[in-house]
């Protein structure tokens, strides 16, 4: 498997997309925040000194995904179509989902995986007076869509 970021002198460059087709490209990114009972139930009340966690975290993930390509150095600037983020309380956890699309020809990989990164550590933020041994765990890509490498899903757990 050839790694194109890399030319042929073993030198870091932006790979060109400028030839490729634009397609409907989708990718969801999922992490998880573990922290205390007593903090997931200052999120799931909406007590948080800071005020609406899940609300400032989906926002941040949001601007995240928007301005991947300013935090990742060959990540290219997309035309972003859609950024939905939502999340699920567990009992010592807070897990977050972030699916990104566009219309374009490199995939959105990087954008939903930043989006649940800056997620979870804007939870870290808002609760770490109350908590500071939240720890982020499990951030990963769930699935992709369009483009020449077709679907990916993860599969189990």
């Amino acid at each position: 498997m050839k790694l194109t970021h890399f030319d042929r002198q073993g030198a870091a460059h932006m790979v060109d997309v400028g030839e490729k087709a634009h397609t409907h490209r989708i990718a969801v990114a999922s992490g998880r925040i573990r922290m205390r009972p007593a903090s997931v139930a200052l999120v799931k009340g909406g007590r948080a000194a800071k005020g609406d966690v899940l609300g400032v975290a989906r926002l941040a993930a949001i601007q995240a995904a928007k301005r991947t390509a300013d935090l990742i150095p060959l990540a290219h600037p997309l035309g972003l179509t859609r950024v939905a983020v939502d999340f699920e309380l567990e009992k010592n956890a807070l897990r977050i989902l972030a699916k990104v699309e566009c219309r374009g020809p490199t995939g959105v990989e990087m954008e939903a995986l930043t989006a649940a990164a800056v997620g979870l550590l804007t939870v870290y933020d808002m609760l770490k007076a109350v908590d500071r041994a939240m720890t982020l765990t499990d951030l990963r890509l769930e699935e992709k869509s369009g483009g020449r490498s077709g679907v990916f899903r993860r599969s189990g757990g």
